[in-house]
């Protein structure tokens, strides 16, 4: 890379870049084609004082456009956006530990303070001799393939957790594998400017260099965290998604129909009290948070068990707390399409961070939903249906026939000014109600309360 003198004299590091980011985790289609993100990053990496910053600017299809800045500074770690700062959480503090370490100006001097490099076999690469070498660094171990002929790294492995990442989270042990290619020479020093990462052999994102910048002077004031940010930081960085609270302050339960408690949070979850026990629908986030939900439908209804949860969507949030009902033995509601998604998570190692599953492992009782499926008698019965929408492939709805109730998953979500969002979904939600022969009058979702089914019919009269 131009030698260790050169690569040991670096002190700053600063980039522009385009990033395509693939959103694994609410695709229409677990193995693709994925919805692309198109951020505008930059970056900088205090490699003197640890001290790490980054402003991305987000852009979705259809989506307004928003800007996040996150810093690092001194074990502390915040968010800025509209102006104003807030506290962050371990997920950026990871992040930025990854690149003042992972990163290839620093990983290879890593691994030389490491006190237990080795050399691996060696091995072909993209069709090219590699040379592989192996080291322990906070406690994973990384792996550097350099190209047999160059003596550049191709590519750096190691393997980690994320228990602070709301999509992450889920799978447990993560292998994240980040290619290097477009090479550049600059001062001296061999750089690529695109880097390819792949977690769990699953294509994450690219980011492709435009501007770089070695040895630019940065002043404390660029990495600069109030005292208040930093106490409020230190409160909660060892919080993981696990150990989110339940709901949402200020944000009580409430029942849109007697014995049904719809729990409203950053993905909302019901519970339904039939004659034989408590059906709960929604299993997301977390294990943790699911212990959670657990713990309410017992302190709501004392004695009675919880007979079936069900998981109506396929995007990794709204799976991430399953496997706490399989650890307790308690059946899964799943359209058929998303199995092997769920068997994928049931199997997904756990040792850094284990769950109850993960400490006493056991078959799971998956319950595959193709067509209209009926749980429960009296009042509360409820039907599953497959929603078989063009985007809304992998999501099915509950329906409460009694109360000409309907829960809709999370194919759509409300705007600010009220308005559901996105009028393609909604379609699709109002077609598959149609099909079959639903009268609905009130609707809820994931991210949406209560709502009169009249507003799902007046957006689709309105896009028409």
């Amino acid at each position: 890379m131009g030698g260790e003198e050169k690569v040991r004299a670096l002190t700053s590091l600063h980039f522009l870049a385009s990033v395509q980011r693939n959103e694994l985790e609410q695709s229409e289609r677990p193995e693709g084609p994925y919805i692309v993100e198109n951020n505008q990053v930059e970056e900088w990496r205090d490699l003197a004082h640890e001290n790490w910053k980054q402003v991305t600017r987000i852009h979705v299809a259809i989506q307004p456009e928003y800007v996040t800045t996150s810093v690092v500074s001194d074990g502390a770690a915040s968010r800025i956006f509209n102006g104003q700062q807030f506290p962050g959480s371990g997920d950026q503090l990871q992040a930025a530990g990854e690149a003042l370490a992972l990163s290839p100006e620093r990983v290879m001097l890593k691994g030389l303070a490491s006190g237990d490099l080795r050399r691996l076999p060696d091995l072909i690469l993209q069709s090219v001799p590699h040379q592989a070498v192996q080291f322990t660094w906070a406690g994973s171990p990384v792996r550097i393939y350099l190209n047999a002929d160059t003596h550049l790294p191709t590519a750096v492995e190691w393997e980690s957790a994320f228990p602070f990442a709301t999509f992450w989270s889920i799978w447990g042990d993560v292998t994240t594998r980040v290619y290097y290619s477009f090479w550049w020479l600059q001062n001296g020093i061999h750089y690529p400017l695109q880097a390819d990462v792949v977690r769990n052999r699953l294509p994450d994102r690219t980011v492709t260099i435009t501007k770089l910048d070695f040895n630019q002077e940065l002043a404390p004031a660029d990495f600069a965290i109030s005292n208040e940010t930093r106490a409020a930081f230190a409160a909660r960085a060892k919080q993981t998604l696990g150990d989110r609270a339940l709901g949402i302050p200020g944000q009580p339960a409430s029942e849109p129909a007697p014995g049904i408690v719809f729990i409203p949070g950053p993905w909302n979850t019901t519970l339904v009290r039939q004659e034989d026990g408590i059906v709960v629908l929604e299993a997301p986030i977390s294990s943790g948070y699911s212990a959670k939900v657990i713990e309410e439908a017992q302190k709501r209804f004392p004695g009675v068990p919880v007979k079936a949860v069900i998981t109506t969507s396929d995007s990794w949030p709204h799976i991430g707390g399953v496997r706490e009902y399989v650890a307790g033995g308690v059946p899964v509601y799943v359209l058929d399409r998303t199995v092997p998604l769920i068997r994928r998570l049931l199997h997904a190692p756990r040792s850094r961070y284990p769950d109850a599953l993960a400490k006493a492992p056991r078959k799971a009782d998956l319950r595959p939903v193709s067509s209209r499926t009926v749980i429960g008698s009296g009042p509360n019965r409820l039907e599953l249906y497959p929603i078989h929408g063009e985007t809304s492939e992998r999501q099915m709805m509950a329906y409460f026939p009694e109360h000409k109730l309907l829960y809709g998953s999370d194919p759509f979500q409300q705007l600010e000014d009220g308005k559901l969002f996105y009028p393609q979904t909604v379609y699709e939600l109002e077609s598959a109600v149609l099909r079959e022969h639903l009268a609905v009058e009130r609707f809820f979702m994931m991210h949406i309360g209560l709502t009169p089914w009249a507003k799902v019919v007046e957006t689709v009269r309105n896009a028409s």
